[in-house]
């Protein structure tokens, strides 16, 4: 049985369908890419997961039970984290505050020590406001928020957007480190090669579809449908 299982869902903006019977699956201790043009479905697929985005229809399962409809407050408690684009840290807090408040309802909070083993830059910045940090120590924070929630599936939405390849470089090195580790994550994000890197498994979402399902050696080797989902 797979971690996560989505089977069929339709999610909705108002009247504007976004998801057409969507079907994946994570297994535990799994990378999986999800992957597709801008406006493809993927963040929705993200937020439909963690319960902010609610599916009309279709099952999503987490550990065998089925979490769609859920408030995302619960979906949380049970063990999912969305680290999202837009990052969504409490500038007016400084880094162990931010970490911290992360905490409060976690049922195994992470010691700020462990935090600070895989994000040394966040101990050296621990006293700075998050409005103070740069665009790459907010989304090492982002992360760490949801890591110290002891996070048995991580949702990385657009991790590396809009920061400079050497920070590109460093984050991957973090996200490798916990694919190594085991944890089990689904990352959409527009670079492709850097997603593909770290991933066993990788879907490819076009205009709310599933189109493909497969290894990254498996995409590597069909430059078509690379070029006609993904543009590479």
């Amino acid at each position: 049985m797979s971690l996560l299982e989505i089977e069929r869902i339709n999610s909705y903006y108002g009247d504007s369908h976004v998801l057409f019977d969507v079907d994946m699956h994570v297994d535990e201790h799994e990378v999986v890419a999800l992957l597709g043009r801008n406006g493809a479905g993927k963040s929705t697929t993200l937020k439909s997961v963690v319960g902010a985005v609610k599916p009309h229809n279709g099952a999503i399962r987490f550990d065998g039970k089925d979490i769609r409809g859920l408030p995302p407050y619960e979906i949380a408690q049970r063990g999912i984290q969305l680290v999202p684009e837009e990052r969504r840290i409490f500038g007016s807090l400084n880094v162990e505050e931010n970490l911290q408040l992360a905490s409060l309802s976690a049922e195994h909070a992470w010691p700020l020590e462990r935090i600070y083993e895989y994000f040394p830059r966040l101990k050296e910045r621990r006293r700075s406001r998050g409005t103070d940090l740069s665009g790459g120590e907010q989304q090492m924070l982002a992360i760490a928020r949801a890591l110290v929630r002891d996070a048995r599936l991580i949702l990385l939405d657009e991790p590396f957007e809009g920061l400079a390849p050497i920070i590109v470089q460093d984050l991957l090195a973090d996200t490798r480190q916990l694919a190594e580790e085991g944890r089990t994550i689904i990352i959409v994000e527009q670079n492709v090669a850097a997603a593909l890197s770290i991933a066993q498994r990788c879907y490819i979402l076009n205009n709310g579809h599933v189109v493909y399902e497969g290894t990254p050696d498996e995409l590597h080797a069909n430059p078509q449908i690379m070029h006609e989902y993904l543009g590479v």
